[in-house]
């Protein structure tokens, strides 16, 4: 008679007659249970992808149909549909306007860049070394400075560099500048992208400061000990400990920036709407201007897929970039 006995030991070979349970052992790594961990992140990922789609990528498919119509206000009111192929990216791509305003914007775009990563780099390193008492007093305005609204902060800034009785003017009058009494900053170029650049900066360093400023914090104090110990100043221990720790920050934070300045609208449209003469148009206002501005819809939509194909490219760039470094890393 044979005797049938369960047995969990899964070391022990099982005896002639003796069955054996069916007994999932702890850490199973069966392809079943492989494929459902490898497909949770997804899962985890599938509603911030569709709202992605729904918020982002479906209002970039209504633009990208809309770049090859004729639409103006005689088509919207007789619910027209005139297609024009690719006659708006040629007459856009075709005129020397455009190319005119790519190379301001990118000038425009390095110039506040390199300004904001290197004030906002220096001013995360003061944090780094400051006390608890002072480094909170700075954080706080630094935050103040972060949260305060764009409209606002423009508002606020046109009112200091108003011509009649801003304060700058007056301090600058004050100080002995008497010709400054009056000055329009406005009325130039020059003059009216100082200003916004220096709005756009002040509204940046605080995101460039407090992220390197976490930066710092994650470089262990025994590195600082042993560059010190080996002899190494102030300059040597910032290149050597410092920086390599940072380096990944400073490159995603650098792609983050010039992505916010390149597309930056509202400070620029609201302190002087692209003039005088439309000289400060960048790519997002020069879009608004040909499109809703003129009412030429088409013409509009087909400059701002222009602009993201840009943005795209530099994304590319960056992306590449960073690609490259982490291989020669390892």
């Amino acid at each position: 008679m044979s005797v049938q006995t369960e047995r969990t030991d899964t070391g022990t070979a099982a005896a002639p007659g003796v069955r054996k349970t069916d007994v999932t052992p702890p850490g199973d790594t069966s392809p079943a249970r492989r494929r459902g961990g490898a497909s949770a992140p997804y899962l985890l990922l599938l509603p911030a992808l569709l709202a992605t789609v729904i918020l982002l990528g479906w209002p970039l498919v209504k633009n990208g149909v809309l770049s090859f119509q004729n639409l103006n206000p005689r088509q919207l009111i007789l619910h027209l549909t005139e297609w024009r192929g690719f006659d708006n990216y040629t007459d856009v791509l075709s005129g020397s306007d455009f190319w005119k305003v790519v190379q301001r914007t990118v000038v425009f775009t390095t110039v506040n860049v390199v300004l904001i990563m290197l004030l906002g780099t220096l001013v995360g390193l003061l944090l780094a070394r400051l006390g608890k008492r002072m480094r909170l007093v700075l954080m706080l305005g630094l935050v103040l400075a972060w949260a305060m609204p764009v409209i606002a902060a423009t508002t606020v800034y046109q009112w200091l560099f108003a011509q009649r009785f801003g304060v700058v003017n007056w301090l600058l009058a004050k100080a002995g500048w008497s010709s400054m009494a009056d000055y329009n900053w406005f009325g130039s170029q020059l003059s009216t992208f100082s200003v916004i650049t220096l709005l756009i900066v002040w509204q940046s360093i605080p995101f460039v400061a407090i992220n390197l400023y976490a930066a710092t914090t994650t470089i262990p104090k025994e590195l600082y000990e042993a560059a010190s110990i080996d002899g190494a100043g102030t300059w040597k221990s910032f290149t050597h400990v410092t920086f390599p720790f940072m380096r990944p920050f400073l490159w995603a934070t650098t792609f983050l920036e010039v992505i916010w300045v390149f597309k930056a609208f509202p400070q620029i449209f609201a302190m002087n709407r692209g003039g005088p003469d439309r000289l400060t148009e960048t790519l997002p206002i020069y879009a608004f201007v040909e499109g809703p501005g003129n009412q030429h819809y088409g013409m509009g939509a087909a400059i701002s897929f222009l602009t993201i194909l840009i943005l795209l490219g530099l994304t590319a760039y960056y992306l590449r970039t960073v690609l490259k470094q982490e291989e020669d890393e390892l």
